[in-house]
């Protein structure tokens, strides 16, 4: 499988309401951070996160993280 592309070096910051989201992780999709079926026969499949409470989430830009769908930082080496 080829890497996933490098949607920005940075995280997508967002105030999220509690519910399910679908993380793009190919980098390909244009709804940026979440999932839009761009993946569909890349190997790619979009990473399923609930969040619980409102919060405000540092999604992964680089889609590097070793923290799944939420930034650790990576970014900042690449």
């Amino acid at each position: 499988m080829a890497d996933a592309k490098i949607a920005q070096k940075g995280p997508y910051v967002q105030a999220m309401e509690p519910g399910t989201y679908y993380f793009c992780t190919c980098g390909q999709s244009r709804t940026q951070p979440f999932c839009d079926g761009a993946h569909k026969g890349s190997g790619f499949a979009p990473k399923v996160v609930e969040i619980e409470t409102q919060k405000t989430v540092a999604w992964c830009g680089c889609k590097q993280s070793k923290d799944g769908a939420f930034c650790d930082g990576t970014h900042n080496s690449l």
